[in-house]
């Protein structure tokens, strides 16, 4: 098919040189593919590289303690994504003696491991044919062929995934499978591609109905939820503060965070005092950010203001100031962390 021997060809001129793509272990392609689930090429390449480094294969990463692993990802976001990366290398190390499946439906019985993932390791690592479908190849193919059916609805996926399914080489699906989502990511790109130079013009559907700033479509979501979190962030006469562990499901399970306090709506600082209460060890309270910092998740936006309370005393659980650096924290946090200067509150 004309289509795929294009997006091949292609490839072979303009692939990227990527770690990943030197080498078919299945400990790196599958520690590749974690980071990159919705993650830019550009991001996880430095978290690939610091991963390798201290984990350098499934076994290391299967005895390391979570908070190491929840601190080495910190930044990437969807942590979930770092949890179930250690849970699976702790199952490939004990369960399985250390060896991964070697097809695409034992690899989806790993967690964390999807159709997309799946199919990645399995033809990278092991040359099966199994057609990836990701974010960039939703773009190409619906752009090319002129799909308007929504990529994130069922039927949607139905479609997108057999035509993968047809189009893949059979002769080299690793190839191939590479192609068209790099394909996605460098020449059809999601906004603003350069379809000047680009080998599918001829035959693309996007481009000769002018839909390249339409296709993909996708339904949108509920609009996300506004939360409202007041940070305390403690500073001791002793230079110690406090981090807390979040617990539960909620986003950040497992990560530190200064003491929240939770509010209807953003508070001045009269509202703050009665929601505290405040007793007789705070000697000061001061407002770090007058706005506040918004802080965009997929299904929330989290509006957050940090207080700054100076006390005399806190209770044994507090920490050094100097230590809090050793603890995994959000993002938002670790901002607000770099932000702040510590060391002239003490």
């Amino acid at each position: 098919m004309q289509f795929t021997k294009t997006l091949t060809n292609w490839y072979s001129v303009n692939k990227r040189d990527l770690p990943w793509r030197n080498t078919n272990n299945p400990y790196y392609i599958w520690l590749s593919e974690i980071i990159l689930q919705q993650t830019q090429v550009k991001q996880g390449l430095p978290y690939y590289e610091a991963f390798i480094a201290q984990y350098p294969t499934v076994y290391e990463l299967a005895n390391a303690n979570e908070e190491a692993v929840l601190k080495l990802w910190q930044g990437l976001g969807y942590y979930s994504r770092a949890r179930n990366l250690h849970a699976t290398a702790k199952h490939i190390a004990f369960n399985l003696e250390g060896v991964f499946p070697d097809n695409y439906k034992d690899l989806l019985l790993l967690k964390g491991v999807g159709d997309y993932t799946a199919s990645a390791i399995a033809s990278f690592c092991y040359n099966e044919v199994a057609a990836v479908v990701d974010g960039n190849v939703y773009r190409v193919l619906s752009r090319f062929y002129g799909i308007h059916t929504p990529i994130n609805s069922t039927e949607g996926k139905k479609v997108f995934k057999a035509l993968a399914d047809d189009l893949i080489d059979t002769k080299n699906p690793a190839d191939y499978n590479q192609a068209i989502m790099e394909f996605g990511a460098v020449q059809c790109k999601p906004s603003s591609p350069d379809c000047s130079v680009c080998p599918l013009i001829e035959n693309c559907m996007a481009y000769r109905n002018n839909e390249i700033g339409i296709l993909p479509i996708k339904i949108k979501n509920n609009k996300p939820k506004n939360k409202y979190f007041n940070y305390l962030v403690y500073v001791s006469d002793t230079d110690e503060t406090i981090l807390e562990q979040r617990r539960g499901k909620g986003i950040w399970q497992n990560l530190y965070q200064f003491p929240l306090l939770e509010s209807k709506k953003s508070i001045e600082e009269s509202e703050f005092m009665e929601l505290f209460n405040p007793d007789e060890t705070v000697a000061e309270i001061s407002l770090f950010n007058e706005v506040d910092i918004i802080h965009k998740l997929s299904h929330q936006h989290l509006h957050t203001k940090f207080w700054i309370i100076k006390t005399t005393s806190l209770p044994e659980s507090s920490m050094l100031i100097s230590e809090i650096e050793n603890y995994a924290v959000p993002i938002l946090i670790k901002n607000f962390m770099d932000a702040f200067n510590f060391q002239n509150e003490i």
